[in-house]
């Protein structure tokens, strides 16, 4: 690949020595880099050509890392990463010990914030503003924030904080018009209705189109070009402008915009204006996300991420149904029998599984955009009066409606199905997303019952089962696909709280929960062990685990979730009431913050892969 201006780039310091009108160019090179290298290694993608000239103009301008950049999610740090001396390493993007997708503290010094999760950027920028402030330091801080993350409780709290102050902070609203998926509510319809798109885009056709005419009239042309770069609307708009500004004003911030996110030169001549201003700031600049790839562009929920290019082979296999796949047709199916169930989605309509019910039940579905906590107390509400709310929600997004979770919902013992995709370890989107704390953060909760399928027809029977259930009830299935079973189509129910063994054998027994059963079977095929799957964290099956006890010398318990106060510690407490005590060997994600790299073998690291999984158990009972 043929990146000249690119290849000279090894910090944003060379960067900074470079001319101006050499960055439309470097802009173009740093595009066509990422075209290829997430070709190679996937990951984020529509997301990171939308941001590629911001990034350009910001690391010319701003001073880093001395200034810090806080990218909020962090899904568009790609070209960042590239211009902070790790283009050489883009080939490792989100394998085991290569870069992770996201900004990384541990990674880069110009990484000034780790981000995963949405709507951080500004309380955490405004954070670095007043510590800057207070140690006498002249450094600037800049939150860069998408309209889909603006729509969150958070945002508002920081933009609300930081108003009120006398700081340095510029805060950048990259307008695109999309999360993930496209936005919903009333903040974007705002911004879509009162900054003026329709007139930036005139005034670029006549740019583009008109040069010609408007050589020949060198005044208007002089008024179109300072239209079309000036920092603010055209008078002409003032009405309009007016009902923008007064958004963002109201908060104590200083508005300018709309700029072209993708005209590098205007973002230079901006930011360099900006930078130099006292007091709170807003940018608000408009991005296409997917730019410069045309399916992207017209697609950019499909080309938000992308898998690695495949393989060449000679036919394809067909892959079994994820469990993300299970539940949205086990959705369908139950809302098809019982009108009363609505669905409920914190702007991850695509990634739970919920666009085909969408389309069959739109006035049953709810978006409610990045909005965690208003997701589950809108359950909640729901609930009081009468209708049966489905929760399809990320176990890592989960944590963040965690007050909801016990106060509107459990301590009111409302009944609202909580299902939780991404469950254990999640791969290549790293600690961020891991779905690790789940069941030690759930298990302490009262009235909630907790259900662990260990494959794809257990996934539909506990959905099923916890459905009916007249209280607060939580299903947690891993990513990915399970073992390839046919599910059958019935909504039949299993028996709360009641466990089944899978396998009978001698003097050691596996106590397996969710996506391990699996492994334990294996080992104890090698072993002669028993395997029971639990099915149930909570309620536990007491009285199976009492003869698990009675009958066996050794007892292996085994998680996808961290051992500290996970299933495992369920069953310690149990077996302590008892007085059954045995043996027992706790298997689960260790106290330490899992990497990025592939599921299998990260869970391969951390002993819960079959074959570590056996060593590990050989290894305690030689020693017993």
């Amino acid at each position: 690949m043929n990146t000249p201006l690119l290849d000279q780039i090894n910090s944003p310091a060379d960067l900074r020595q470079m001319k101006e009108n050499q960055l439309p160019a470097v802009a173009a090179e740093l595009r066509q880099f990422l075209l290829d290298s997430v070709a190679q290694t996937g990951g984020h993608f529509a997301s990171n050509l939308g941001a590629v000239e911001l990034t350009v103009a910001l690391h010319y301008i701003y001073n880093t890392p001395t200034d810090h950049l806080v990218w909020d999610v962090g899904h568009q740090s790609y070209p960042h990463k590239i211009l902070t001396g790790r283009k050489n390493l883009m080939h490792t993007m989100r394998q085991y010990g290569g870069l992770a997708g996201f900004p990384k503290r541990s990674e880069s010094e110009y990484d000034v914030f780790g981000v995963g999760h949405s709507s951080t950027s500004i309380g955490a920028a405004l954070g670095m503003a007043i510590a800057d402030k207070l140690a006498g330091r002249d450094n600037r801080s800049v939150a860069i924030i998408g309209d889909g993350a603006m729509t969150a409780g958070q945002a508002f709290e920081a933009l609300n904080c930081a108003g009120d102050m006398d700081v340095n902070l510029l805060v950048i609203l990259n307008d695109n018009e999309m999360s993930i998926s496209h936005n919903v509510g009333a903040l974007p319809k705002h911004l879509a209705r009162h900054v003026m798109r329709d007139m930036r885009g005139v005034l670029h056709e006549i740019k583009q189109h008109s040069t010609k005419v408007l050589d020949k009239l060198p005044v208007v042309k002089e008024i179109a070009e300072k239209a079309e770069s000036t920092i603010k609307t055209i008078a002409s708009e003032g009405e309009h402008l007016h009902q923008s500004l007064s958004l963002f004003e109201n908060f104590g911030f200083e508005y300018t915009g709309a700029v072209d996110g993708h005209n590098v030169e205007q973002l230079v001549h901006v930011l360099r204006e900006l930078r130099e201003k006292k007091g709170p700031q807003l940018l608000h600049v408009i991005t296409k996300k997917g730019q410069g790839y045309k399916l992207a562009e017209n697609d950019p929920i499909k080309y938000h991420a992308i898998g690695k290019a495949p393989a060449n082979t000679e036919g394809s296999l067909k892959t079994p149904p994820t469990y993300t796949q299970v539940f949205g047709q086990w959705l369908i199916d139950q809302a098809s029998a019982d009108e009363k169930l609505v669905a409920i989605t914190p702007a991850m309509s695509e990634g739970s599984g919920l666009v085909a019910y969408e389309k069959q039940f739109p006035s049953r579905f709810f978006d409610v955009g990045i909005a965690e906590q208003h997701a589950v107390t809108f359950a909640a509400g729901l609930s009081t009066q009468g209708a049966k709310p489905v929760v399809a929600i990320y176990s890592t997004f989960l944590q963040r409606a965690y007050d909801q979770l016990v106060h509107d919902v459990a301590l009111q013992n409302l009944p609202v199905l909580f299902a939780i995709d991404r469950g254990g370890i999640v791969g290549a989107d790293g600690p961020t997303h891991a779905g690790v704390y789940d069941l030690s953060y759930l298990r302490c909760i009262p009235n909630l019952v907790i259900a662990t399928p260990s494959n794809e027809q257990e996934c539909r029977d506990l959905l099923s089962t916890c459905y009916a259930l007249n209280q607060p009830t939580a299903v947690r299935y891993p990513r990915g696909t399970g073992l390839g079973l046919i599910v059958e189509s019935s909504l039949k129910t299993v028996p709360v709280g009641k466990g089944i063994v899978r396998r009978e054998g001698k003097r050691v027994a596996f106590i397996a929960f969710g996506s391990m059963v699996q492994a334990a079977l294996t080992v104890a095929e090698k072993l002669d062990a028993t395997v029971a799957d639990m099915r149930f964290v909570k309620p536990i099956d007491e009285a199976l685990l009492q003869q698990l006890a009675q009958t066996h010398d050794y007892l292996i318990c085994v998680e996808e979730n961290a051992v500290q106060g996970g299933a495992g510690s369920a069953v310690l407490e149990t077996l302590a009431a008892q007085g059954s005590l045995k043996p027992i060997l706790l298997c689960g994600i260790p106290d330490v913050v899992t990497e990025h790299g592939d599921a299998a073998l990260l869970l391969d690291k951390m002993g819960l892969s079959a074959t570590a999984l056996e060593a590990r158990v050989r290894d305690w009972l030689a020693n017993k």
